[in-house]
């Protein structure tokens, strides 16, 4: 979603307009979930996609011209063959929901625009929303619902936006989109969020791949170290915020939420123990130490003297990452990573070919 506002906002300085295409429903499983967005400028640039390319996007990519000429939103609704909805990995013939919307850049005051920069400022400050869009008049209602409770815009009837508003925030708390039917009205909830958090704790060599993967997908990357030779931007040309200081006054700065990861790749006793005291006493969704298996049993067993209980010590993931045979400094980060993902995907990290019937 960071890359969808950077190119708007680019978009925006050359004064232009452009469609942003959101997929809200589908039949069936596909690789693309619901909210997926394709941006199409009036200068022809493409960003991002609907579904994984091939003949959807580019159907969508031949409406974006007439919704930009009459500035009108429009919802498609395409009916897909066999074939057609095998590339995009349906098991079979099925439909798809694509909203298709102007963006008037050159008014960055008004409609949606407003809106999508409203919800951007507010992501920047770490908070979350969604954008609610009214389906039955083709895209045309829209009310902006942040997390602080703060509503914009409107549905077209007070008593509509306060069921969807309601709702809305349930939206966000479970960090999903969704097309939803109330009241005889049927709109899309599209969940918005700012950048996951990835906290690392050591700028050692495996930091500096791992940031560096991370921030490809989209994470706000972070690292600390007390060591100034080692915690440079010359090492980490990729990492949004570099801190040198005490890892553990540092780390408290950060807020440890269900969607945060931190990972602590310094392999020192000093700096392990009171970051994981710490962490554990927070809501992070992953907490991952390298090390061996020896070291990993005895540093929980220091925080475990110290009164910290089994339950809580079972989310310290030691040795980190997914079984993917790493050796290198960029494979260890690889598998680091992957297994972050799982755990946020509330996946196992097994193959998908094992789920083949047999």
């Amino acid at each position: 979603m960071g890359e969808l506002f950077e190119h708007i906002e680019r978009l925006q300085r050359a004064g232009g307009k452009a469609v942003v295409a959101t997929l809200i429903n589908t039949r069936g499983t596909t690789p693309r979930k619901e909210g997926a967005k394709m941006l199409v400028g009036e200068d022809g640039s493409i960003l991002g996609s609907v579904t994984i390319g091939g003949c959807v996007d580019a159907q969508v990519i031949e409406e974006a011209s007439d919704v930009l000429a009459t500035m009108r939103p429009r919802l498609l609704e395409l009916n897909l063959g066999d074939e057609e909805a095998w590339e995009i990995g349906l098991t079979c013939g099925g439909a798809i929901e694509v909203l298709v919307e102007p963006l008037a850049l050159d008014r960055p005051e008004e409609g949606a625009a407003r809106l999508y920069a409203r919800l951007r400022a507010h992501a920047g400050r770490g908070g979350h929303g969604a954008l609610v869009t009214r389906l039955d008049g083709n895209g045309a209602g829209k009310l902006l619902v942040l997390d602080d409770g703060t509503t914009e815009g409107t549905l077209g009837d007070v008593f509509l936006d306060e069921r969807f508003t309601a709702e809305a925030l349930e939206a966000i708390g479970r960090g999903a989109s969704r097309t939803l039917f109330l009241e005889s009205v049927r709109a899309f909830v599209e969940v918005l969020a700012p950048p996951a958090l990835l906290l690392v704790v050591g700028a050692g060599h495996v930091a500096m791949p791992l940031t560096g993967l991370a921030s490809i997908l989209g994470y706000r990357t972070v690292v600390l170290d007390g060591r100034p030779r080692f915690a440079t931007h010359e090492r980490f040309p990729d990492v949004d915020e570099l801190r040198v200081g005490i890892p553990s006054e540092l780390v408290r700065e950060y807020p440890l939420t269900p969607s945060a990861a931190l990972v602590l790749v310094a392999h020192d006793y000093k700096y392990d123990l009171p970051v994981l005291r710490h962490a554990l006493t927070t809501d992070a969704g992953y907490i991952g130490m390298l090390g061996s298996s020896r070291r990993g049993t005895t540093i929980l067993k220091f925080l475990a003297e110290d009164g910290v209980s089994d339950a809580a010590l079972k989310r310290v993931r030691v040795p980190i990452g997914l079984d993917l045979g790493a050796r290198t400094a960029p494979e260890i980060a690889l598998a680091i990573l992957a297994e972050i993902q799982a755990v946020r995907a509330g996946t196992t990290g097994q193959p998908l070919s094992a789920r083949r019937p047999r």
